[in-house]
């Protein structure tokens, strides 16, 4: 077993005659919580579609766990771990609170067609267990109490709670949060950096995650990379980061 989750070495994607990451390095560690930060249209989701394979690279490797993850597709890199959330929030908005969490579930759940045709005592146990641990879930996010309700339903940071929540479903080693501060309040914001750091400690997982918000970034990363026109600028602390020139002619021009 490697000591990093996840590792990618020379990554590169090109759209046609455009070059959109190049050369994308990163270690990240079993239990860091890590930023990628840049610039709007640096790279940063393309990033994301990659490690997820929703993109194929056009060079470069992914190791998630020691495991070089070629020609795997995105359910397989979920199945070995990898779990996300995205800018645009994707819940199953007329399935209930609850619904929504048990679908993160899906390749835990034990039981067969026949079981869930017949209500046999495997389907009604395993029922039972995804009930509990879905509620579970959701007494982290404070959602528990909207069990029932339309995912649709919920107001905007309360859905990216519960995005989250759907991705964590999925026992994951390594989360990737793209944007999920983004449309919340700055309580709610600071609710989400201590709520990141809780997912941390108590699921022993890594967190990659995409920002805007710098005081979030700065308040629960301990180490950043920070992309540029698609090729790494720079990797560091957060205090190396907000000091660097380079990162600030990158966010404020000349």
């Amino acid at each position: 077993m490697s000591e990093y989750v996840l590792e990618t070495k020379n990554l590169g994607i090109d759209f046609g005659g455009l070059t959109a990451v190049n050369n994308f390095s990163i270690k990240v560690g079993k239990n860091d919580i890590y930023g990628l930060i840049g610039p709007n249209g640096a790279g940063k989701t393309t990033v994301f579609n990659l490690l997820t394979k929703v993109y194929d690279p056009s060079r470069g490797e992914i190791f998630i766990n020691g495991e070089d993850i070629k020609g795997k597709s995105t359910i397989e890199v979920n199945k070995n771990g990898v779990a996300r959330t995205f800018q645009n929030i994707r819940l199953f908005a007329n399935q209930s609170v609850e619904d929504n969490v048990k679908i993160g579930m899906h390749n835990y759940i034990n039981y067969a067609l026949f079981d869930s045709f017949f209500h046999t005592p495997k389907y009604r146990r395993e029922e039972r267990r995804i009930h509990e641990e879905a509620i579970e879930l959701l007494k982290i996010f404070k959602l528990d109490d909207f069990a029932d309700y339309k995912a649709g339903s919920l107001p905007y940071g309360a859905q990216r709670r519960l995005e989250i929540a759907r991705a964590l479903a999925s026992k994951p080693c390594l989360l990737l949060l793209d944007e999920p501060a983004a449309g919340m309040n700055p309580v709610e914001t600071e609710e989400l950096m201590k709520t990141i750091r809780q997912i941390r400690d108590d699921f022993d997982i890594a967190v990659l995650l995409i920002e805007h918000d710098m005081k979030l970034v700065m308040g629960v990363c301990e180490k950043i990379t920070v992309l540029n026109f698609g090729q790494v600028l720079m990797n560091g602390t957060p205090e190396e980061v907000q000091n660097n020139p380079e990162v600030i002619k990158a966010y404020l021009g000349d």
